[in-house]
């Protein structure tokens, strides 16, 4: 997310769309004021020990927290509608929703081609390996590492040993691209150069 993938409008946009279906009335520029904040301030998307069906119900109740915090930020602090919650983790799944950046696909495939492994390191959930398959990107990589199953997130090092584990590679050999200080530092913690980019426009993703 903001890396290889990004959403086609912002959060405020999907959630004011899908709110207003559940009979709530919010402005997507209020929601996209407060969520950057609360997505920051948010407990690790990480969940160890857990998988199968017990790590999607965490996934989802993760993401149903953010959700209430950013509309109680925006004046609704009342229980919001309960299918509200679970209707915007599933919008949010759906590969329409993104887009691939346009230099993404052709530089994977080029380093595909000459011979270099490529892995997924991602501060996200289990929905980004359905969202690589529907943006056609799932054939690209050997490995998708997610902070909710590996139960650890950036800037923490495990999830690059993993990364780094499924790659048969020592940390010396390999390199990290991402878009945020976690990736950096937690690239550095694990012993992976680290190079960021910075991309504009919609971050962020429920």
């Amino acid at each position: 997310m903001g890396t290889l993938i990004g959403l086609r409008a912002s959060v405020g946009s999907t959630y004011a769309s899908l709110a207003a279906d559940h009979g709530v009335a919010v402005e997507a520029s209020a929601i996209d004021r407060v969520f950057p904040a609360i997505y920051r301030a948010a407990p690790p998307l990480a969940f160890p020990g857990l998988s199968g069906a017990a790590l999607l119900e965490a996934e989802q109740q993760w993401w149903i927290s953010r959700i209430a915090e950013a509309f109680a930020a925006c004046g609704h602090p009342e229980p919001l509608p309960e299918a509200l919650g679970p209707a915007l983790f599933a919008q949010f799944a759906r590969p329409d929703l993104w887009r691939v950046y346009p230099d993404v696909d052709g530089q994977l495939r080029q380093w595909k081609q000459r011979g270099l492994q490529l892995a997924v390191v991602s501060n996200f959930d289990q929905r980004l390996l359905g969202l690589l398959e529907g943006l056609a990107l799932a054939d690209l990589f050997s490995a998708v590492v997610v902070s909710s199953a590996v139960g650890a997130a950036k800037p923490d090092p495990r999830p690059f040993h993993c990364a780094l584990e499924a790659l048969a590679l020592a940390p010396a050999e390999a390199w990290h691209v991402g878009d945020s200080p976690e990736d950096e530092a937690g690239a550095r913690a694990a012993g992976v150069r680290c190079v960021l980019i910075r991309r504009p426009g919609p971050a962020g993703a429920a």
